[in-house]
């Protein structure tokens, strides 16, 4: 684990030195995150100002699913952000040295690099979540600890998939599409997956697992969440992943590879 540390370090320090080869367009870009950041927050207040509650929660308590969305989203973006580069390695060939070095090829794939500029997002997502916490009151330690399992939680479940898109690229060269896919979909977990109707509600919590990444580290948090409820996202979690390293190992069997 140390010696995988380190090289994600090497990579993430690599992968800061080529986002700041234009300062004025990293520092565009961190603007453009921070504006989009402050235009949904905006857009929450507007609502509340004008109704009490949404689906039952309160202004603060939609601040919070909205603050963890933005902690869990900008988490993977950091870690997995090399996948988005994956398809070029597949089609120039540099995938075959993935393989034939010394150093795991899913780990290369997955984390050759991270996106530093999420970094200030992070930070600002953090001290908006602390802000929502304090605002709500009666947070426990207990469910504090909970909250960081299911974040922990949401992230395998972010991972598993894009190991399974990596797969998909692997044999079909195409990834963009899913990327993008991912990423729409993730958006719905800025609200409390409450406001969609059953069973909609059911098919993004269980199936498509936008409710158990996004809205349920917060309830837990607010202690709103059942035991039961965590031990299925816990057990959702744990398929996704066994599926998604078995999808990896069944499409490494059948690369071909770019000099054959």
């Amino acid at each position: 684990m140390k010696r995988y540390f380190i090289l994600w370090w090497l990579f993430g320090i690599k992968s800061a030195k080529i986002a700041f080869q234009s300062r004025f367009g990293a520092g565009l870009l961190i603007l453009g995150k921070i504006l989009r950041f402050s235009l949904f927050l905006f857009f929450i207040l507007l609502i509340a100002s004008n109704t009490k509650t949404i689906v039952g929660y309160s202004l603060w308590q939609v601040v919070l699913f909205f603050a963890t969305f933005n902690v869990v989203d900008i988490l993977a973006q950091i870690f997995l952000r090399e996948v988005y580069h994956f398809r070029k390695y597949v089609v120039s060939g540099d995938f075959d040295y993935f393989l034939a070095k010394p150093l795991s090829p899913l780990f290369r794939s997955l984390m050759g690099g991270s996106d530093i500029l999420d970094l200030p997002m992070l930070a600002l997502a953090g001290l908006l979540l602390f802000i929502a916490a304090s605002q709500i009151g009666n947070i426990t330690l207990i469910n504090s600890l909970i909250y960081i399992l299911l974040i922990v939680n949401s992230l395998v479940i972010a991972l598993s998939f894009h190991i399974f898109v990596l797969a998909i690229c692997v044999m079909t060269t195409e990834i963009d599409n899913m990327l993008w896919a991912y990423r729409d979909l993730t958006q719905l977990g800025k609200m409390p997956i409450d406001i969609f109707r059953e069973p909609l509600r059911g098919f993004l919590t269980f199936v498509l697992p936008v409710g158990i990444t996004m809205t349920y580290p917060a309830k837990a948090l607010m202690g709103l969440l059942s035991f039961s409820s965590m031990s299925i996202a816990f057990g959702i979690s744990t398929v996704f992943l066994l599926v998604s390293v078995w999808s990896w190992q069944y499409a490494l069997r059948r690369y071909s590879s770019a000099s054959s």
